[in-house]
């Protein structure tokens, strides 16, 4: 009898990302990518039409982000298991995917035959994590009390980018939102971090690390 094949959804606003994903995925026979998304919103959509068993999903995307999609997903299709791929490796970040629901988290530069692996490992309900996100998590766990910003996912999107040096239109260009709204969650930032300017903010998060500083193709 043969085994049924995992059915896999890709979601990256990335299209080169998403053609890498592809071509691993046809690698693998026990594999079967079923449909290829460029948003957390359209991911939702996907899952709704196709039921996949495991959902690869980049967590910094335009809308409402990887993260929040994880926990519609898992709340929606709770049969549907995701798995992060990030360059994000900060305590926070692995964190609040874990608490959305994710089932794996894997660094982008994982290996095709990690990558198999988990997506095997998650459909059987086994965690899949990397070497990165366990170590960040067990300093979290470790950490001395530190100062608890409380940031939303978006205000973390906006943090990144305002540490590599992006002009606020070039983050509504980046983010697809308004120039209003950027400043909104610039004003909420510096208020959240209790410093005065866009500088301070990225000083701040450096030194306390609340956010990496990630690739521009992440």
């Amino acid at each position: 009898m043969t085994q049924d094949k995992i059915r896999v959804v890709i979601t990256d606003d990335h299209e080169m990302v998403r053609r890498g994903l592809n071509m691993f995925l046809r690698a693998y026979p026990d594999l079967e990518l079923v449909g290829e998304a460029n948003s957390g919103e359209h991911a939702l959509k996907l899952c709704a039409e196709v039921l996949p068993d495991v959902v690869l999903m980049d967590l910094i995307m335009p809308g409402i982000g990887g993260i929040e999609a994880a926990r519609q997903i898992r709340q929606r299709f709770p049969k549907v298991q995701v798995i992060a791929l990030s360059s994000a490796m900060d305590s926070a970040t692995v964190s609040k995917a874990l608490e959305a629901g994710v089932m794996g988290y894997l660094i982008k530069n994982v290996s095709t035959d990690q990558l198999a692996q988990a997506i095997r490992d998650v459909t059987q309900g086994k965690r899949a994590l990397s070497e990165e996100a366990t170590q960040a998590l067990i300093r979290a766990a470790t950490r001395p009390n530190e100062p608890v910003y409380r940031l939303t996912e978006r205000e973390y999107e906006v943090l990144h980018l305002l540490i590599e040096g992006l002009t606020n239109p070039e983050i509504a260009l980046k983010m697809s939102v308004s120039r209003s709204t950027v400043k909104y969650h610039i004003s909420s930032i510096l208020s959240k971090l209790g410093v005065s300017n866009r500088a301070e903010a990225v000083a701040l998060a450096l030194r306390h690390k609340i956010v990496v500083e990630r690739p521009h193709d992440s």
